[in-house]
């Protein structure tokens, strides 16, 4: 009789110690997959920054521009206004390479809602320009918050 009531209490330590190892793999699991994908979130944050600098500053690409931008941003650059802001690139010209690109990538909740914010400066042959490009991911791809192009008097 003591000899089944020891063998009962060994098999629910042992049950109990595979719930527990079961439990920590999930757990460790879990945290390495919301560390692996705030990095690769961050690093397709700074390739969609640099991207989006590149397209329009040196390729002056408007359909980018308009396709890339995020429901709030339509709103505030309604067509005038992209059409403003490409015909000044296209008068600046193309800079000067390589561009030098700040990049500050923050996420809202620790591990989600990633937005960037990227100021280029460019060296134009007449004038240096920064431009200022705000990013977010809030669906299923990057997308362009913000753009400011500020620039300094002719040479």
């Amino acid at each position: 009789m003591k000899n089944m009531k020891r063998n009962c209490r060994s098999n629910s330590s042992g049950q109990l110690l595979v719930v527990l190892i079961i439990i920590l793999a999930l757990v460790g699991g879990g945290t390495w997959y919301l560390y692996s994908n705030k990095a690769v979130m961050d690093k397709e944050a700074r390739e969609f920054g640099k991207m989006a600098v590149e397209r329009l500053a040196v390729n002056h690409d408007a359909a980018f521009f308009s396709d890339r931008l995020g429901p709030q941003a339509k709103l505030d650059f309604p067509p005038s206004e992209r059409e403003h802001i490409m015909s000044k690139f296209q008068e600046l010209g193309t800079p000067s390479q390589p561009i030098a690109i700040d990049m500050t990538v923050t996420f809202e909740s620790h591990f989600f809602e990633p937005k960037g914010y990227f100021i280029a400066h460019l060296n134009y042959p007449a004038r240096p320009a920064t431009l200022e490009v705000a990013t977010s991911h809030p669906a299923s791809r990057w997308q362009l918050d913000g753009v400011k192009l500020s620039y300094s008097i002719q040479r």
